[in-house]
């Protein structure tokens, strides 16, 4: 059994992987700014054979509430073993383009939150000297693309920072997971054009994420194949990446 904190926790993927660790039994405290699906997630656990569920509404880009928000899921879980942060929006590239105030506001809640949490539980984690972060990037900060670079450029700043903090906690035995999924049948992606050959489920990325966490992984593809896919992407030439339709 395992002490499990998620914040985001009504997304996709992170319901997704909370129901596979249900199955074990763990104890969950989950954070996120829809109270009634929060209850709803915390009951469907509770049936699946999670031994604890706590709920608490959040606001991620609320920042000055953030260390305290945190102390208080530590002190009902007294253990951190996981802690899976996953809230994110994918928001409109086009309107990002003419409005800079909402380029600005979709950096704050897909990069500027993250970092802040990311600090407050590195520092919990420090404390108790031990502990896994699985944080979820994107393959989308793998490289700028016109289809979405300020979504991708907040996913960027989100992996560079797991960088330094596996290399910062390494030392302290906390391992910290980086998470880049590619496309994956989510709310985020209804109505979207996505070719369904490169469309992930939901519980397909949750196996993947529960396996990395297992194995200490430091980087994480979601499914496998955008590892290669990205790779083709990244050693691109300019000059003509430039010409491409990305």
């Amino acid at each position: 059994m395992k002490n499990i904190l998620i914040l985001g926790a009504t997304s996709a993927i992170a319901e997704a992987v909370a129901r596979k660790m249900a199955d074990r039994g763990d104890r969950f405290y989950l954070l996120a700014r829809n109270k009634e699906r929060l209850d709803t997630i915390a009951s469907d656990l509770a049936i699946r054979g999670a031994k604890e569920v706590k709920v608490s509404t959040f606001d991620a880009n609320d920042t000055a509430s953030h260390q305290a928000c945190l102390e208080t899921a530590y002190s009902w879980l007294e253990t951190i073993d996981v802690a899976l942060v996953a809230h994110g929006t994918l928001g409109d590239q086009k309107e990002s383009e003419t409005d800079a105030d909402y380029a600005l506001q979709e950096l704050q809640t897909n990069a500027i939150s993250t970092i802040s949490l990311l600090t407050h539980l590195a520092n919990i984690m420090e404390t108790q000297g031990k502990g896994t972060l699985a944080v979820i990037s994107s393959v989308a900060g793998d490289r700028g693309r016109p289809s979405n670079y300020v979504y991708g450029t907040a996913k960027a700043a989100v992996s560079t920072f797991c960088e330094g903090l596996q290399a910062r906690l390494y030392k302290k035995s906390i391992h910290v997971l980086t998470i880049k999924p590619g496309m994956v049948e989510t709310p985020m992606t209804d109505g979207m054009d996505l070719p369904a050959v490169l469309l992930a489920k939901p519980e397909q990325v949750a196996t993947d994420i529960l396996n990395a966490i297992e194995k200490k992984k430091d980087l994480l593809y979601t499914p496998w194949y955008w590892k290669y896919v990205m790779m083709g992407i990244i050693h691109t030439p300019i000059k003509l990446f430039k010409k491409l339709n990305l």
